[in-house]
């Protein structure tokens, strides 16, 4: 069927878009919707990162990116500043809320606006459950949820001051205030990766509840849920967690382009009347599939189920 590729067919799915295939990829976007418009990415020199740092910038938009290493965030920026686009960044972490308010106020020193927040850091290890240390548990969750909050209140803070100073000259068009949490399915056991699951269902509930304690202030807040996007991040998971990669109703990865148009969309005008949303980008994972990043326990195997690695079938009911 024309526009639908089946897992098997996938070259490589640990790989995700080249920058230079990402500077030529089509957009249903007008070219300066994002004109005059900063936007505040974390976890910028990441493969997702890169794609939404990259849609923006050609959309118009100044961008702003952090992350932990001076390469990746160095490539970003010659890459961007190469096609045109201003992009400042910052080496940190967003595990530390000085670090958080220092980049919040350095943008807004520089630009002298802050319009859109991504929250796209963040990080996760697939593990048993009854093999995770607290220092593991612990990095994931202050990643994931505390740094996600740290940024979102910052913002926020910068925006407040900005409604008590009266700044003038901004129409209400212009007021509209964006955050995005980039996250995962909700609603469903994530089997190997407890931290991530119990992370962001965390920040999920904080979405949906700033979106309507921050509404007041123009600001909506909506995140996403990510399915499996070719990735280089894959990688990270045993070879046994691919035979899950496509398992869902459209039976094939996603990749960060998807994600990218995602945020635009909710960015944009085209989210106006959009706030306190979860945006599934996940092929229809969210309601059929099953993604086990350590590979399927033989228990949940149904009769005469094969194991992708050709071994016989043991335990279960």
């Amino acid at each position: 069927m024309e526009g639908w590729v089946a897992v098997s067919d996938v070259d490589d799915p640990y790989r995700s878009h080249s920058f230079e295939e990402l500077v030529e990829l089509p957009t249903a976007y007008r070219d300066d919707l994002f004109r005059d418009k900063v936007v505040l990415i974390t976890g910028g020199g990441g493969p997702i990162g890169t794609a939404m740092a990259t849609l923006f910038g050609r959309l118009g938009a100044t961008i702003v990116a952090c992350g932990r290493t001076d390469e990746t965030l160095d490539t970003l920026a010659r890459r961007l500043e190469g096609i045109g686009v201003t992009c400042h960044t910052r080496v940190m972490t967003i595990r530390d809320p000085e670090q958080v308010a220092a980049l919040i106020d350095g943008a807004w020193d520089r630009f002298g606006r802050l319009d859109v927040v991504i929250n796209n850091a963040g990080g996760q290890f697939s593990s048993p459950a009854v093999d995770i240390s607290p220092k593991g548990w612990a990095a994931v969750v202050e990643t994931n949820l505390y740094g996600t909050w740290y940024v979102m209140q910052a913002a926020a803070r910068r925006w407040l001051a900005q409604d008590r100073a009266g700044e003038p000259g901004r129409d209400a068009a212009d007021q509209d205030r964006n955050i995005i949490n980039i996250s995962t399915i909700q609603g469903r056991a994530s089997v190997g990766i407890p931290h991530t699951s119990a992370s962001r269902a965390g920040g999920v509930a904080l979405t949906r509840s700033l979106a309507v304690e921050w509404a007041p202030h123009r600001i909506r807040v909506n995140s996403i849920g990510v399915g499996v996007v070719a990735s280089e991040g894959l990688r990270t998971y045993p070879a046994e967690a691919r035979a899950s990669f496509g398992h869902n109703p459209m039976r094939r990865l996603g990749d960060v382009w998807d994600v990218a148009q995602g945020a635009a969309y909710l960015a944009g005008p085209t989210g106006r009347f959009v706030t306190g949303i979860h945006l599934d980008i996940t092929g229809g994972e969210h309601v059929w599939g099953e993604y086990w990043p350590l590979g399927k326990p033989d228990w949940f195997r149904l009769d005469g189920e094969a194991d992708p690695a050709g071994r016989p079938q043991q335990g279960g009911p």
